[in-house]
């Protein structure tokens, strides 16, 4: 599969691939955030994943971010970052 520079793609825990496009990137508190929607156009669905890897892991891991106050936190920074930008 070959995909853009504005996607990634993210391997859920049964092994299923699933094409996400990013819209927006963070660093808080020393850790990445991406802001991504994913790329079916039937069931458009936004996420905010928060980059768990360490640094012996040879690729980003991330992981859905469900805390609720860490997802409002990061949710408002997103909404700054994309105040002035509209999305078609």
């Amino acid at each position: 599969m070959k995909n853009r520079s504005d996607e990634i793609v993210f391997t859920t825990d049964d092994g299923e691939k699933v094409v996400f496009r990013v819209l927006e990137q963070t660093r808080l508190g020393g850790v990445n955030y991406l802001l991504v929607c994913t790329t079916d156009e039937e069931e458009e669905e936004a996420l905010i994943l928060k980059d768990i890897s360490k640094d012996t892991d040879t690729e980003a891991i991330y992981d859905i971010v469900d805390d609720d106050a860490e997802l409002a936190l990061v949710s408002e920074v997103f909404e700054e970052l994309l105040d002035d930008i509209e999305f078609n």
